[in-house]
C-alpha cells in the first residue's frame, strides 16, 4: 500500500516583508534598468515611493526627461540643426559698434579744440592782428614835473609787436626811472593800443642848491631844477647834505593842511627837532620835530585864531603850546 503524499511547502516572496505581499513582476521585455529608473521617476504616492518610503527630487523627473530625449534615436539620413539664437550676438555688435562711434568723436572733437587752441596763440603771439600802434596809445597824469614825450618814446618803442607779448614789467621800470615819475600803471588797450596813467610828485618845497633851486617832494626826491624858486612853494633853508633836518622839514609842509600851508614862505631847521616855519603875515612858528604833527597843526589853528596879535607860535610840546 502506497503511503500518502506529502503536502508542498508553500513557497516565500523574493522581498520578505511583513506584508507577505508577492514580488512585482517585471513587465515583458523590460530591462532591470529601465525598471529602476520608471520606479525612481514615480510621483510622491505611487507604489514605488511607498515601497522605498522616500520622496523624489524635483529634478529628477528633468534629468529623467532629458536623458530620454538625449538616447532618443535619430532616424537614419535625418541632420539635425540645432537652433542657436543670434539676438545676443547682435546686441553685442551693436554696443561695440556704439562704443567705437563715440571713441572716434571724442578724438575728433579734442582735435578741434587743439587746432583752436594753436590757431589763436599763432594769430595773437605772431600775426599783426593785435600789435601795437603808435597812435593808440595815450599818456595821462603827467603834470607839469614829467617828460611826456619821454614816456611815449619807452611806450612807443616796440609799436609793431602784438600785444601779449609786450614786457610791460620792464616798460613800467624804465618809465619809473623817469625824473617827476612816483608810479605808473600800464593797460593794453585791445586790440592795438596802451593805456598810461601816471602818478607824478609833486613838490613841496625849493632848497637853494649853489646858484639854484632844487624842487624837492614830501620824500626829498628832487624833481626839477629851477633858476628861481617858484613862488607857489615855500623855500627851506636847509642844506641838502643835511638829510635829517631837511625831511623833517619836509615832513613838516607834508602834514599842513592846504590854507595853512599856502601861507607858509620860508622853512629854516638846524636839527630834526628844530624846525621853523614863517607865515606870509610875519609870524613863526616854532615845530620842533615832525612828530605829534596832527595835534601841532590843531594847537596852532587854536592859538591863532584866540590870539591875532601874536608873532611867535611855540607848539613843540603840543600839550604846552606858548605864543608870543
Amino acid at each position: 500500500m502506497r503511503p500518502p503524499a506529502r503536502p508542498r511547502p508553500t513557497p516565500r516572496p523574493a522581498s520578505g516583508g511583513a506584508s507577505g505581499r508577492a514580488p512585482r513582476r517585471t513587465p515583458t521585455g523590460a530591462t532591470p534598468a529601465a525598471t529602476s529608473r520608471a520606479a525612481s521617476t514615480a510621483p510622491t504616492g505611487t507604489p514605488a515611493a511607498r515601497r522605498t518610503g522616500t520622496t523624489p527630487r524635483s529634478g529628477s523627473s528633468r534629468s529623467g526627461a532629458s536623458r530620454t530625449a538625449s538616447n532618443a534615436v535619430v532616424p537614419a539620413g535625418r541632420v539635425v540643426t540645432p537652433r542657436v539664437s543670434t539676438a545676443m550676438a547682435d546686441r553685442l555688435a551693436e554696443r561695440t559698434a556704439m562704443r567705437r562711434h563715440r571713441a572716434w568723436r571724442r578724438i575728433l572733437a579734442w582735435t578741434l579744440v587743439l587746432a583752436l587752441v594753436v590757431g589763436g596763440a599763432v594769430v595773437a603771439l605772431w600775426s599783426p592782428v593785435l600789435a601795437l600802434e603808435k597812435d593808440q596809445v595815450a599818456v595821462s597824469g603827467a603834470g607839469r614835473y614829467v617828460d611826456e614825450q619821454a614816456v611815449r618814446e619807452i611806450v612807443e618803442a616796440p609799436a609793431g609787436t602784438p600785444l601779449p607779448r609786450l614786457d610791460t614789467v620792464a616798460m613800467r621800470e624804465e618809465i619809473l626811472g623817469l625824473r617827476g615819475v612816483k608810479d605808473v600803471r600800464i593797460a593794453r588797450a585791445w586790440p592795438h593800443g596802451l593805456a598810461v596813467e601816471l602818478t607824478a610828485r609833486v613838490p613841496v618845497a625849493a632848497v637853494p642848491d649853489r646858484d639854484r633851486f632844487a624842487l624837492l617832494d614830501s620824500a626829498g626826491v628832487r624833481i626839477a631844477t629851477r633858476t628861481k624858486a617858484p613862488q607857489t612853494l615855500p623855500q627851506v633853508d636847509v642844506p641838502l647834505d643835511n638829510a635829517l633836518a631837511l625831511q623833517a622839514a619836509l615832513h613838516v609842509l607834508a602834514a599842513l593842511p592846504p590854507r595853512l600851508g599856502e601861507q607858509v614862505e620860508q622853512v629854516s631847521a638846524d636839527t630834526q627837532d628844530a624846525v621853523e616855519t614863517v607865515l606870509d603875515d610875519g609870524t613863526t612858528v616854532r615845530w620842533g620835530g615832525s612828530s605829534d604833527l596832527p595835534l601841532k597843526v590843531e594847537a596852532v589853528r587854536t592859538l591863532r585864531r584866540l590870539d591875532e596879535s601874536a608873532r611867535t607860535v611855540d607848539v613843540s610840546s603840543p600839550e604846552l603850546p606858548v605864543t608870543r
